[in-house]
C-alpha cells in the first residue's frame, strides 16, 4: 500500500458510500485510478467490506476492546497503514510507556472479535499485544 491508498482508505473510513467521482476529485486523480485502487484493495483483502456507523447506544450488544501494541524497531508506520484499513479497528492511538499504540476494538459477538484479533496478532511488525474487553462505562461528573 501506499500514500494514495492510505488516504483513500481514510475517506472511505469516513464515507463507505462516497462515489468514486467525489474520491477521484479529494484525491485528485482520475475515477479509473479510484476505481482501479479500490478493486485492487478489495482482491488483496485490505478492504474486506463497507459498513454503516452507528451511534455508540444503537448497539449495546456489541463488544468493545482496547487492544494496547507493541510494535517491532520503526514499523510504526507500516502496522498503522494496515491497521487502518481492518474493519474491526474503530479507533487508532498513539501512546508512550510500554506499548506504542491503543487500538479500540468493535465486533458483534465474541467469535467475530477473535477473528479480529487473530488478523491483527498476525500483523508483520507487532511484537506483542494485550486485549483487555470493555465491560461497563461510568459518568466522570
Amino acid at each position: 500500500m501506499d500514500t494514495l491508498d492510505q488516504q483513500l482508505i481514510a475517506l472511505l473510513r469516513q464515507d463507505a458510500r462516497a462515489s468514486v467521482a467525489n474520491l477521484a476529485l479529494k484525491l485528485k486523480v482520475s475515477r479509473g485510478t479510484v476505481s482501479n485502487r479500490i478493486t485492487k484493495l478489495e482482491d488483496t483483502g485490505v478492504i474486506n467490506g463497507y459498513t454503516v456507523k452507528l451511534r455508540p447506544d444503537a448497539t449495546p450488544n456489541q463488544i468493545t476492546a482496547w487492544m494496547s501494541i507493541a510494535v517491532e524497531g520503526n514499523k510504526t508506520r507500516e502496522v498503522i497503514s494496515i491497521l487502518l484499513g481492518e474493519p474491526g479497528v474503530s479507533g487508532l492511538f498513539d501512546t508512550n510507556g510500554r506499548w506504542d499504540l491503543l487500538a479500540e476494538l468493535r465486533a458483534p459477538n465474541l467469535g467475530d472479535l477473535a477473528n479480529v484479533l487473530e488478523r491483527v496478532r498476525l500483523i508483520k511488525g507487532i511484537e506483542t499485544t494485550e486485549t483487555s474487553i470493555h465491560l461497563q462505562s461510568y459518568k466522570v461528573s
